[in-house]
């Protein structure tokens, strides 16, 4: 007897890619893809064709052209002119801009804006494009002396749990204190200052990365953070003692012992911030925690020019010019304005590494980090069917462009919708 041959049914939101390249870890494989825009997520096509019997409602034909899962970023100030540290009288503007895209680091601000960035995903909304894996608060436990851009006037130390508390509210750093998921997913702060190292521990049993940034922290010190829970690195080398051959500070812990986790570490890979040696450097010493950011500022996507920026109790003009940041008339770097398919391009560039390896650092790697292995970061059956589609032969001579991002199984932007 013939097998049952699948019939056409009812729509069933099924979008199947084919004649395309999936990225998969460290491999490109020739296989098409099937997702759905009811689930949101990635389906298993042999199930969903041979046992359920059913036709996807659209088949497009990518020509060749690279499926990527959607590209994770672990840290972003701003887009478009929006801050993400912005206060407004009425708060209600805040997820207005926040759902369209500076004052201080003080604890109202905290109070007043973290419950607006944390995880959005819950609500599976992909028409409201990139979602939220939960805030990354940077500040205000660092260090004064590797602040960077960061307004000294600020700067705290912590002692004990009441000391975070205070600044960042119990609700936004407790489960289960406020309705909805934890606000606060990620932490950076400089193991040495006050007792910070002593309460890495009580931080990520509630589900909060550490990361150590902005930090004088010596190889020991770093070590003893990693020791305690520390998984995480912000941009690495930059705001943090320098190696040195009798003491390699935090990036020694790169190279740790076995006994303890080598952590994951963030580099911003935009010909400013680092030099492409150091980069291929710190890919080479440890490429299963490279993690490509952008570090980016609410001026990424807005004209050069010259911007009025508020820094806790202080006023300054940042200039830009590019992808160059600068605080005006200094060599100050503040933050970036590239974007991470900028940094992407500029890894593969710079150190030949694979397609498949640099697109790694922006989905595998990261969603590893997050602890969001299979639901990020993945191509999948069960992964959310976040897509980015790429092109590999662009006559413009970038090695890849963007030409369509597709969220929880739904298309939501096409290349010429906006500079990605």
């Amino acid at each position: 007897m013939p097998s049952a041959i699948p019939q056409p049914k009812a729509k069933n939101g099924i979008t199947k890619f084919t004649n395309c390249r999936l990225v998969r870890g460290d491999h490109v494989v020739e296989e098409d893809l099937w997702i759905s825009s009811v689930t949101g997520k990635v389906i298993q096509s042999q199930t969903a064709f041979y046992d359920e019997l059913i036709l996807p409602d659209e088949t497009i034909d990518l020509g060749g052209r690279l499926i990527a899962p959607g590209f994770i970023e672990c840290q972003l100030n701003g887009a478009f002119g929006f801050n993400f540290s912005t206060q407004f009288d009425d708060m209600s503007q805040y997820g207005k801009k926040l759902r369209d895209l500076n004052k201080s680091q003080t604890k109202e601000l905290y109070h007043s804006v973290l419950p607006f960035l944390g995880p959005s995903g819950h609500l599976r909304i992909a028409e409201d494009g990139a979602e939220s894996l939960g805030a990354h608060v940077e500040g205000p436990f660092l260090s004064r002396t590797k602040h960077g851009v960061h307004n000294t006037n600020i700067m705290r130390e912590a002692h004990s749990w009441d000391d975070l508390e205070t600044i960042y509210g119990a609700e936004n750093i407790t489960p289960g204190a406020a309705e909805g998921p934890l606000p606060v997913k990620m932490l950076t702060a400089a193991p040495e200052v006050g007792e910070m190292t002593k309460l890495i521990p009580e931080l990520t049993s509630r589900g909060i990365i550490y990361s150590i940034g902005h930090s004088e922290a010596t190889y020991e010190e770093a070590s003893a953070a990693v020791g305690q829970g520390a998984t995480m690195i912000t941009h690495l080398f930059n705001a943090m003692r320098p190696l040195h051959h009798r003491n390699p500070g935090i990036f020694g812990v790169l190279g740790i012992a076995e006994s303890l986790p080598r952590p994951y570490f963030g580099i911003i890979s935009d010909g400013i911030h680092l030099h492409p040696t150091t980069i291929k450097i710190a890919f080479n010493a440890h490429p299963d925690g490279f993690i490509l950011v952008t570090d980016a500022m609410h001026l990424v996507g807005v004209p050069d020019g010259t911007y009025t920026w508020t820094n806790g109790d202080e006023q300054n003009n940042l200039v830009k010019k590019g992808t160059v940041l600068l605080l005006e008339n200094s060599e100050t770097i503040a933050g970036s304005t590239i974007t991470l398919i900028q940094c992407v391009n500029n890894f593969i560039k710079w150190t030949g590494t694979s397609t498949s390896a640099a697109l790694k650092a922006v989905t595998v790697t990261p969603a590893a980090m997050l602890g969001l292995q299979g639901i990020k970061g993945s191509l999948d059956p069960g992964a959310d069917a976040d897509l980015v589609i790429l092109s590999d032969n662009d006559e413009s001579g970038t090695p890849l462009v963007i030409e369509e991002v597709w969220k929880f199984g739904t298309k939501v932007s096409v290349r010429g919708d906006y500079e990605f």
